[in-house]
């Protein structure tokens, strides 16, 4: 029988004013409840008891590490909301991913950055995967960059830079090109890490009731 694992640590606040909240996501939490009892517990219902009213604005994948906004009221609910969806919050992921990917022609001219232009698509048997769909999927872009090997294996360190906001984007992407992340279940292969090694460093956006800019970083685990 496999020994059960321990629960996630508790929800990190790194910013917190009367609009908004900046959390570190643990890996392997929920962002919001799942169906079943034995998925009750999530970043959600923990923020809300220790800040009552916080509402969901974005969502982790709950694999995912790293930095998440929440806000405190309905309307910076509503003006967050419109920002991601404006694609007017800026963010970054650092992951490590399967092999050596090399980089393309135009990232000399671009600071090293690549891009995935690859229409992604619910996989409805399959559901909740997501497929590149190139009939059916909607226009979906990710922009990479080697940092770095990873150290003591066959696997690179990149930037990760979402131009769009499609559901397992940044996992289905590295899959397609033939670098999936490490420790990926639903894409890769679990038992290459321990978790899967995908985390959001940096967030930036204006205040919603301000319009002061911010800027947050998160440094991976891993």
């Amino acid at each position: 029988m496999p020994e059960p694992q321990a629960p996630p640590p508790d929800v990190v606040a790194i910013f917190a004013d009367a609009d908004l909240l900046v959390l570190e996501k643990p890996s392997g939490l929920l962002c919001v409840p799942g169906r079943g009892p034995d998925k009750s517990d999530c970043l959600s219902q923990r923020a809300s008891q220790r800040w009552p009213g916080a509402l969901v604005v974005h969502r982790l994948d709950q694999a995912t590490s790293g930095l998440l906004v929440m806000a405190r009221n309905p309307e910076a609910q509503r003006l967050l909301s419109a920002a991601f969806a404006e694609q007017r919050v800026h963010k970054r992921y650092q992951a490590i991913v399967h092999g050596r990917p090399h980089d393309g022609p135009a990232a000399q001219a671009d600071g090293g950055w690549n891009t995935i232009s690859l229409p992604i698509a619910a996989d409805w048997p399959r559901r909740p995967l997501r497929v590149i769909d190139h009939a059916l999927g909607k226009a979906s872009q990710t922009q990479w960059r080697i940092l770095g090997p990873a150290q003591g294996s066959d696997a690179t360190r990149l930037e990760l830079a979402p131009l769009t906001g499609r559901t397992h984007q940044l996992r289905v992407h590295l899959s397609a090109i033939g670098h999936a992340i490490l420790g990926d279940a639903l894409y890769g292969d679990a038992a290459s890490a321990p978790r899967l090694l995908l985390h959001a460093t940096r967030m930036a956006f204006a205040h919603p009731r301000t319009a002061e800019p911010l800027q947050f970083t998160s440094a991976p685990e891993f």
